[in-house]
């Protein structure tokens, strides 16, 4: 007896190639298929607020990058003996405000810069729950002020709520309203975020899953430039075993993640690209390998070998950089 119902998405009727660029915005499993990505040589830009989990903190994020918004000194606040900004994850947090608004402003520029040429926009979304700040910072996207990050002060500063559906939908048309004026060509991918946010509660996950996913449909099924990746319904439906999930049973673990990432391979990315990343995997697993012996004739050969595959590969595929690699391999 089969005890595994395996699940192959659809293979997506226009696919990403090596030539394209790719922002990716959402939760952490964002930055982990961001990493794969990069690391098969695919121009990404991730995360360039940081970490984001709701749909209007992501929608607001977009939104400041079309316009170049450039953060000011009354946009930060101080706590924990470091100033931070209520749009931005943690790592942008520093003890000295100057270098707080430089880190912010250099990463708005370069997102600014960076989505006008995209092809690809990924979005993950992580939770529909959201923290209010109980002051107006704005009426933007018709919602109140809701927060990215909470920087550790405390829950009880804010008002938490589950945002409705049509509150999301409405959010996120917005957004790929803004977006199209902005980059006619883009294409964005949704997907939604894997890890269980049982801080929340077991049931209250479900409920915010499901109006992200409820969202997400309606708003691919009335765009032509949307798409869905079920990278939760792999991770929940398909393995649905807890020894596809880390310590803490909350993310998806190794495993996990590259099975997911199997799939996202052959749906989202084209044939010629797929075998392009087979030979990227073999020069990227030779830069890592460290040498028993690296003065021996055996490893200068293994240098030189692989020296001969990237400049086969410079030649071949101008538009990907193997500066890094080559400089590795040069004797």
């Amino acid at each position: 007896m089969d005890f595994h119902v395996e699940f192959t998405p659809k293979p997506f009727d226009v696919r990403i190639n090596h030539q394209h660029k790719l922002m990716l915005i959402g939760s952490c499993f964002t930055e982990q298929i961001g990493a794969k990505l990069a690391n098969h040589k695919f121009s990404v830009m991730d995360n360039p607020n940081g970490i984001l989990f709701n749909p209007v903190s992501i929608t607001r994020s977009v939104s400041s990058y079309i316009d170049n918004k450039q953060y000011k000194s009354e946009d930060l606040f101080y706590q924990n003996e470091c100033w931070n900004s209520w749009e931005h994850h943690s790592r942008f947090s520093n003890p000295d405000k100057e270098r707080c608004l430089l880190a912010i402003n250099a990463s708005q520029t370069q997102a600014h810069s960076f989505l006008k040429k995209a092809d690809w926009l990924l979005i993950t979304l992580g939770s529909a729950f959201v923290y209010e700040l109980p002051f107006p910072l704005g009426e933007e996207l018709g919602v109140r002020s809701v927060v990215a990050n909470c920087h550790k002060v405390p829950t009880d500063k804010f008002n938490k709520r589950l945002l409705q559906v049509d509150e999301v939908v409405a959010a996120l048309q917005q957004m790929i309203k803004k977006t199209m004026s902005f980059n006619p060509g883009l294409k964005i991918i949704f997907t939604i975020s894997p890890v269980r946010h049982l801080r929340d509660g077991f049931v209250e996950n479900n409920r915010s899953k499901a109006t992200l996913i409820h969202a997400v449909h309606q708003l691919v099924e009335n765009n032509n430039n949307c798409f869905y990746f079920p990278a939760y319904e792999l991770i929940i439906d398909d393995l649905r075993d807890y020894r596809f999930f880390a310590e803490d049973m909350v993310h998806p673990n190794y495993a996990a993640t590259n099975y997911v990432w199997d799939k996202f391979v052959v749906a989202c990315i084209d044939e010629p690209s797929q075998q392009l990343m087979k030979e990227i995997a073999v020069i990227v697993a030779a830069k890592n390998h460290k040498a028993f012996n690296p003065s021996s004739e055996q490893h200068k050969k293994f240098l030189q070998t692989n020296l001969e595959k990237v400049k086969k590969l410079q030649e071949q595929y101008h538009y990907i950089d193997f500066k890094d690699e080559a400089a590795h391999f040069k004797l």
